[in-house]
């Protein structure tokens, strides 16, 4: 099991933590009380910064029961393994409704995953495939 290392940068902080055995994310909480305006975004205090080894990347995921009964959803969701400052969570409210975080909430969840850099090979042609360049729609959506 990788070993990784929290740091509060607030007294108030909770550490971030599993539900249930075999989750994949970790719980983070909010560290400050904020009103989210309907239509609005905020930035919410986490109160900590994380360590882990290079190669790995947090990955900041929505909470189901946030989105679909609040209309909340995360942003800009990648920690580098290089940042040590704190994780600031860009949530948006979707909904028509404004919507209080209390400090203590859970606002999203990270999963810490490994990442494959990539060497870059600039070409003139790609190779070709069934699908192509078909985009949003092509394998049989409506309305797009």
């Amino acid at each position: 099991m990788m070993k990784i290392k929290i740091k509060k940068l607030k007294p108030e902080a909770i550490l971030p933590s599993y539900a249930h055995d075999g989750d994949a994310g970790m719980d983070i909480y909010s560290c400050e009380d904020i009103l989210i305006k309907a239509g609005e975004r905020a930035v919410v205090s986490s109160g900590i910064a994380i360590e882990f080894p290079k190669n790995y990347v947090a990955l900041v995921w929505d909470k189901g029961g946030l989105a679909a009964k609040n209309g909340i959803k995360t942003m800009a969701g990648v920690g580098d393994s290089g940042y040590r400052g704190e994780y600031k969570i860009v949530l948006l409210n979707t909904s028509k409704k404004d919507y209080q975080i209390r400090k203590g909430d859970k606002i999203c969840q990270i999963l810490i995953q490994p990442v494959e850099k990539a060497e870059i090979d600039e070409v003139s042609e790609l190779s070709s495939t069934e699908r192509g360049e078909s985009g949003f729609g092509s394998t049989g959506i409506r309305n797009i």
